[in-house]
């Protein structure tokens, strides 16, 4: 994947002690108002990763016009999914932190500035698991989930181990018996191409969802792959979903 040129876009950095995490974390935010999106880095990338790589300047307009503000926290793919030093059951709990951080320092703060009191979660590749696993979980603090090349099974990251834990945090496993009412106001987007090596992963979640008769929209991208360069033309497509009145 080519890293573009990176275009300056005003920012605000913020870091602070993670009760949850028991250490730091850090974040950018871009834009003064709007409708708060938490977007989410992929694979053990940083809070920085999503700006680095364009994704925040694709909406720019968005963010100048004051429609939207964008929340890009880091990850701790490194200490969960990724620790190949630990037992698996300790990667499904360091997740579960994470989880916890985002909602009770993230969401929490900042779900009450819109009318509806939630907020959109959007992410690319691993990226898009984490807003799906999240907003699956927490359908009535999200109103609109924007995936781009997701997957959404992370069992083969668990050499085997199997557990509650890992249950409700695999939303192909949790998702068939939620009835939560939420997940059916909740507009969301499977974002994939004819060439993405997560195409079938958003084939099986969208079949999923199909079967429990919750709406959403399934685009497949024609003559492209797994890379930045779509994402960029698919998240600003997406952000006009949300209402902005």
């Amino acid at each position: 994947m080519v890293k573009p040129k990176r275009i300056n876009l005003k920012e605000e950095y913020v870091k602070w002690y993670s009760p949850n995490l028991s250490g730091d974390i850090e974040m950018l935010i871009f834009g003064h108002s709007g409708y708060p999106v938490v977007l989410f880095p992929t694979s053990m990338g940083s809070y920085r990763e999503n700006r680095d790589f364009n994704l925040i300047e694709s909406a720019k307009w968005y963010i100048d016009e004051g429609l939207i503000r964008i929340y890009c926290p880091d990850s701790v793919d490194k200490m969960s999914w990724y620790n190949k030093g630990i037992h698996p059951k300790h990667k499904v709990k360091n997740h579960i932190w994470y989880d916890k951080m985002i909602n009770d320092e993230v969401v929490e703060k900042i779900r009450h500035h819109t009318a509806v009191g939630k907020v959109a979660m959007a992410g690319c590749s691993f990226g898009a698991y984490h807003a799906a696993n999240y907003a699956f979980r927490h359908p009535g603090y999200v109103s609109h989930l924007f995936c781009m090349s997701g997957a959404y099974d992370i069992k083969s990251f668990l050499d085997g181990h199997y557990d509650n834990d890992v249950y409700f945090n695999n939303p192909m496993d949790y998702m068939p018996g939620s009835n939560d009412p939420e997940l059916w106001n909740m507009d969301i987007v499977l974002g994939t191409s004819d060439g993405d090596i997560c195409l079938k992963d958003n084939l099986e979640m969208s079949n999923l969802l199909n079967t429990k008769g919750i709406n959403h929209w399934l685009d497949v991208k024609q003559n492209a792959t797994h890379d930045w360069v779509v994402w960029r033309e698919m998240f600003p497509h997406y952000l006009s979903r949300i209402n902005f009145g």
